[in-house]
């Protein structure tokens, strides 16, 4: 079960980028994701009751948890919901944060003294290649600035947050550690509301649909499996499979909403997997 982990974590995170656009034409992206992650603390927290699992924390756990949901839930999140509701082009963005993976192979040498080989060097080469093929560049797209700005800020935020969470030396149950991330997340987004936003939710069907979808599918299910895989692997070959995150979004984007499968597409995909395949086999 546990090897195909990385399968699973791919396909929920990859349809995560059909539903975002829904949830931000419905709201603003703060707001979204405030109430996002205090229903998912609200969810993490029954379970933790349910699974009798001791809720009450020291406080050094309490801030590392509290912290990497801020980086993850709050700064990257909110950076790449803030810049598409600016206008920001999604391959762009996407195009950004996928860079993450060469950042947190880069840094988790130094830092948490991983061994990073020339054939992971390749493989995240050849993953960034074919994702690029498959997000494609618009050069006439107008790049808002503001926008740029906070997919980069998003870009810095999902790295430090990997290589914060594999650091930390804490042995929490993943739904308690998982609850006071998404409080983190949660108090983050809430203050940005407070101070900054103009609080607005739409609770249309179609807001519904999309945010259950982020909810369950997303913040439950694909990032329990990742903070699973952060914690049981090196942080430079877990990250390696973002690589496939585009190609798989392109691929059901073609599938449920009738949105163009090329052959570049399709030449990106399969470059992107031998490189995914080359940087995280032992």
């Amino acid at each position: 079960m546990v090897r195909i982990f990385p399968f699973i974590f791919i396909l929920l995170w990859s349809s995560a980028f059909i539903t975002t656009k829904p949830i931000i034409d419905n709201s603003d992206p703060f707001s979204a994701l405030a109430f996002r992650f205090s229903m998912v603390a609200i969810g993490f927290f029954l379970f933790s009751v349910y699974t009798k699992q001791k809720l009450l924390v020291n406080k050094k756990n309490f801030i590392e948890s509290f912290f990497s949901g801020v980086l993850f839930h709050g700064l990257y999140l909110g950076g790449v919901f803030y810049s598409i509701s600016k206008g920001m082009p999604t391959g762009i963005a996407a195009l950004i944060v996928t860079l993450q993976p060469i950042l947190t192979n880069a840094l988790s040498g130094p830092i948490l003294n991983e061994k990073v080989t020339m054939k992971q060097w390749v493989g995240v080469l050849l993953g960034f290649i074919g994702a690029i093929l498959v997000l494609g560049l618009d050069i006439g797209s107008k790049i808002p600035i503001t926008g740029l700005v906070a997919t980069i800020i998003a870009l810095l935020a999902i790295t430090s947050s990997t290589i914060w969470q594999k650091k930390i030396s804490n042995n929490l149950p993943l739904s308690v550690s998982n609850m006071y991330q998404a409080i983190g997340g949660f108090s983050f987004h809430l203050l940005v509301v407070i101070f900054f936003a103009k609080p607005y939710i739409d609770f249309s069907q179609t807001f519904i649909i999309a945010m259950s979808h982020q909810i369950f599918l997303v913040s439950f299910g694909a990032f329990t499996i990742l903070m699973y895989l952060i914690k049981n692997n090196s942080a430079s070959k877990t990250v390696s499979i973002f690589f496939l995150i585009p190609a798989t979004s392109a691929f059901m984007a073609w599938l449920f909403l009738n949105e163009n499968l090329t052959n570049l597409d399709l030449l990106g995909f399969l470059i992107t997997t031998i490189g995914v395949y080359i940087a995280t086999r032992d």
